[in-house]
């Protein structure tokens, strides 16, 4: 990395996962969330200096310091995710993004808007109302005088978790060197063709290096078996019960391999009946936050002819987000759940960083240093 400390605004900042990636090199100038859990589990990690807790549309401009590298967004994505309504942007919790919008246009009105917005979300932002709702950030961007791109990046290239999400990079610096071939990713190319000619000719296609090999798995995260609460045989004989003919082929093929197999299992309603999918990959589902139980993600583990079963920690949750075990999770499972359900993947913010966010600014401080 050149140049640096580079600085940051983090909105919808959780539990502060995006500074975690960005890392040492970058100083946080201002972050927001209106969720009380959330804010302590943030102050309980890094203070509350440049923390404000509330309503984003109560935020105004002038607690925004100085004129910061980049503006981070993870806004709410209940209203976009194949989990939620599909309500859109115009949702109760997406339309947050526009309250966001609207402090970093009153920033640029004051010749202090970002050099960087990264947005992040849930792909079903690529087709939310028909690929409206994509269209509208980008002739935010646009309006905004901003170049940008999209990427679609999936967790499973870093942690053990099946964990695919839309970032939108916009930038008023130069990009060149950082472009490469068209998005291999069907959502980013559909999603860029289907904008109007205007904002297709303000796209960056992004470059991002292959992701490195990992020889992380499930299992390798997860708490020692005396150290975690069980399941009755009972209890995992019914979330059996709940499987479909695949998923059991699937455990029944963990059982047969005489070996110790670790599987993760989600309860989701299929054709008005709720059922146990299970997957022994290596990989756990996506992370989302608790909701009346049938959210939460069940551990398996096939081993010498027997099948157990229990939830997911939060601890274990945390590890499948990035987060390091010395960070202060909340004292209640459900709320530490919470966070890391709602949370962006640490690796992901590293790396953007490393490859695009970085490069961009280090190129803009040795331009004004000359």
């Amino acid at each position: 990395m050149s140049g640096g400390p580079f600085t940051f605004y983090e909105f919808f900042a959780g539990g502060g996962m995006a500074r975690l990636g960005l890392g040492a090199g970058w100083e946080c100038l201002f972050a927001n969330d209106f969720d009380a859990m959330k804010t302590a589990a943030y102050r309980a990690n890094f203070g509350d200096g440049h923390l404000h807790e509330g309503d984003v549309w109560q935020a105004s401009p002038h607690d925004l310091p100085g004129r910061a590298d980049l503006a981070w967004a993870s806004s709410p994505c209940q209203d976009l995710s194949l989990a939620g309504g599909r309500a859109g942007l115009m949702g109760g919790r997406s339309s947050a993004f526009f309250g966001f919008w609207w402090l970093m246009q009153a920033l640029a009105g004051q010749d202090r808007a970002p050099r960087i917005v990264a947005i992040e979300n849930v792909s079903g932002l690529f087709t939310s109302h028909g690929g409206r709702d994509f269209e509208a950030v980008c002739a935010a961007l646009a309006g905004a005088g901003y170049r940008f791109g999209a990427l679609e990046i999936d967790a499973a290239d870093y942690l053990p978790q099946s964990r695919t999400r839309c970032v939108i990079v916009a930038t008023q610096e130069d990009p060149s060197g950082l472009t490469g071939p068209p998005s291999r990713s069907r959502a980013v190319r559909e999603a860029r063709d289907r904008l109007p000619a205007p904002l297709r000719a303000r796209w960056i296609d992004w470059r991002l290096a292959a992701p490195p090999r990992h020889n992380l798995d499930l299992a390798a995260v997860l708490e020692p078996d005396d150290a975690v609460a069980w399941r009755s045989e009972a209890e995992t004989r019914a979330l059996v019960a709940m499987m479909g003919e695949l998923h059991r082929q699937r455990l029944e093929a963990a059982l047969a391999s005489g070996e110790r197999r670790v599987g993760a299992v989600f309860r989701r309603m299929r054709g008005g009946e709720q059922r146990a999918e299970a997957r022994f990959d290596g990989l756990a589902g996506c992370l989302r936050t608790p909701g009346g139980g049938s959210s939460r993600q069940f551990i398996l583990v096939a081993e010498a002819g027997k099948v157990r079963s229990r939830l997911l920690t939060a601890r274990e949750a945390a590890r499948l987000m990035g987060l390091p075990d010395s960070y202060v999770l909340p004292a209640s499972a459900n709320a530490g759940l919470h966070l890391a359900g709602d949370g962006v993947v640490v690796p992901v913010v590293r790396r953007l960083a490393a490859e695009i966010f970085e490069p961009l600014l280090g190129r803009h401080s040795a331009s004004a240093a000359a």
